[in-house]
């Protein structure tokens, strides 16, 4: 009976009405009046605080402001993050292949057969009543596709190639993921693509090279001449493949991509493109 009366006496002192007024100071004419209970006030002061909660996540999930709060990445951390996945899976594939390679130099050396790991076929699979040979409309749709791309050198319409009827097509210098693109405001005339240690880098369209050398910041770079006042530059590579004067086809080898240079973060390719002293973006002109 005692805890009954107790949990009464409470709810009525929740359920009191108060009442606030405000009066001005001089004349003490009343301003405004509110009648509040206990638990009016406990039900406004709790739903502002969800409501409140609720918007700083949503400010903090989906706005820019969350890069100041520390310990979340930024850009260029972000950056760097995806630069570390790329080589941590190269890295991952490469200990693969000389895992593999062991294996086999283990098997040629015991006296048996070296095994392979392009292809393990299922042995329960059931091959036997599947037909390999090739359909008439198969050969007639392989003839028809090849008579329409045989002389088609532009295979996306993202390519975009300047009006000038001499130059007709761009190779990608290389393979890779652009982790960086062109941004002449913040001086980044190029992209940089992120690919394999050791890949090879080749040269864009015929050309000249004018220049191969060692610089401070960019490491080991080499740009090549073309026709039409086009001019191409490869930064950070490994190592260089031509020299000064030499002739290079387009997609003839002639660097290794690097990571040399004060400027750099990591393995990747910075490729320029240039006409007439104008910079211009790479990804207007070649499909990566």
């Amino acid at each position: 009976m005692a805890n009954k009366k107790a949990q009464n006496n409470f709810f009525k002192r929740l359920n009191h009405k108060y009442r606030v007024t405000i009066f001005y100071d001089h004349s003490y004419a009343e301003v405004i009046s509110l009648r509040l209970t206990k638990l009016n006030v406990f039900s406004i002061v709790g739903t502002s605080a969800i409501v409140l909660i609720i918007l700083v996540t949503i400010l903090i999930a989906f706005t820019p402001v969350r890069e100041f709060i520390p310990g979340y990445p930024d850009g260029s951390m972000r950056r760097d993050l995806i630069m570390n996945a790329v080589l941590l899976d190269s890295l991952e594939n490469e200990i693969r292949i000389r895992e593999q390679f062991l294996e086999n130099l283990r098997d040629i050396v015991s006296g048996r057969e070296p095994r392979t790991f392009e292809y393990s076929p299922d042995s329960n699979a059931n091959i036997e009543g599947i037909n390999f040979a090739r359909s008439r409309q198969d050969s007639l749709l392989r003839a028809q596709i090849e008579g329409e791309e045989q002389f088609n050198l532009i295979t996306s319409q993202r390519t975009h190639f300047p009006a000038n009827p001499s130059i007709s097509h761009f190779v990608a210098p290389t393979t890779g993921l652009i982790i960086n693109r062109f941004n002449p405001r913040q001086n980044h005339y190029g992209v940089d693509l992120v690919t394999e240690v050791n890949q090879p880098v080749v040269a864009v369209m015929n050309g000249t090279v004018i220049f191969a050398n060692w610089t401070i910041d960019t490491g080991y770079v080499i740009q090549v001449q073309h026709d039409n006042n086009y001019l191409s530059l490869y930064k950070h590579n490994a190592d260089l493949l031509k020299g000064v004067g030499d002739y290079v086809a387009s997609g003839e080898a002639i660097a290794i991509v690097g990571n040399s240079g004060e400027l750099t973060t990591g393995p990747h390719l910075h490729f320029e493109l240039w006409q007439n002293g104008v910079a211009l973006n790479p990804e207007l002109y070649i499909l990566f």
